[in-house]
């Protein structure tokens, strides 16, 4: 079974949202770099949070057949990085998004508009 990325895409921010993560943006990276065609971005209130966040995003992706090509930072849960290769999710904490600011790091990529 396969995936697209855009329904791997879907599937993330949906995930993401079922554990009541805050501000979530996607940005379409196709025809900027070639890391990846979406990352999506959202910060967890508390390490619990955006441990439970990026748990959410991997369990789904491998349930509809996505394959995870890395996951880092769930001990320190300050930024979670979730690779599936096509769509990277970026999970923060909430005062390390700030910080890190990736979304203008990526500025010249378009913003997903959700549905």
């Amino acid at each position: 079974m396969s995936i697209t990325p855009e329904q791997l895409m879907a599937l993330v921010v949906e995930a993401a949202d079922d554990k009541k993560a805050m501000n979530v943006v996607t940005l379409n990276l196709q025809g900027i770099s070639l890391i990846a065609d979406y990352f999506v971005i959202c910060h967890g209130n508390s390490e619990t949070q955006v441990q439970a966040i990026a748990t959410e995003i991997r369990k789904k992706a491998e349930e509809q057949g996505a394959r995870l090509r890395g996951m880092e930072g769930m001990d320190t849960a300050r930024w979670v990085l979730v690779d599936m290769g096509d769509v990277v999710a970026h999970v923060f904490h909430r005062d390390d998004r700030e910080y890190y600011n990736i979304e203008r790091l990526w500025s010249d990529a378009k913003v997903v508009e959700q549905v």
